[in-house]
């Protein structure tokens, strides 16, 4: 089933952008600008928007973030600090932050690793399984609102899959 591509609901801030570009240089293709500016700009938008979901539980987009990594890889919601690292391309010293705090709070602990004397382990406690659960539902209302005051399922399903492609082309996909 095919269906008429929808005009632009209005005008936006890169659309000003655009249209001064194609005054001063009728020459570029202003396409990918278009694209990413407005990539860039709903990132912005929507991660403070989640920033503020998540400060009712008295998280950061960050802690969240490690919370979440532990609560997704299951039963014991265990992993190493490498793991959290490369799974959130951060370096051990911005992991080690977060770690601390989310530990002083009681959210996780780490304990030595059974099967390596010189590793840790990072594992959500009770409370840290409850909160993550809460706020994972929270940020998801805040995303849901936002994406079906704008779009019906088939368009947000097309542009998940656009979304998917252009992150499969960067590399990034893996």
């Amino acid at each position: 089933m095919t269906s008429n591509p929808q005009p632009p609901a209005s005008r936006d801030p890169v659309d000003a952008i655009i249209e001064q570009w194609a005054a001063v240089r009728p020459d570029l293709d202003t396409r990918a600008m278009e694209v990413f500016g407005r990539i860039y700009r709903l990132s912005r938008t929507m991660g403070d928007r989640m920033e503020k979901a998540y400060a009712r539980f008295g998280i950061s987009r960050g802690e969240f973030d490690v919370l979440a990594t532990l609560r997704r890889a299951g039963e014991p919601y265990t992993l190493s600090p490498r793991q959290l690292s490369a799974t959130l391309m951060l370096t051990t010293g911005g992991m080690t932050g977060r770690l601390d705090k989310l530990e002083r709070a009681g959210l996780l602990r780490r304990s030595p690793d059974p099967h390596d004397r010189r590793g840790l382990q990072v594992t959500l406690t009770d409370e840290g399984l409850r909160l993550i659960d809460e706020a994972v539902g929270a940020g998801l209302a805040v995303q849901t609102e936002a994406l079906t005051a704008a779009l019906d399922e088939e368009r947000a399903g097309q542009l998940a899959d656009l979304l998917r492609d252009l992150l499969a082309g960067t590399g990034q996909a893996a």
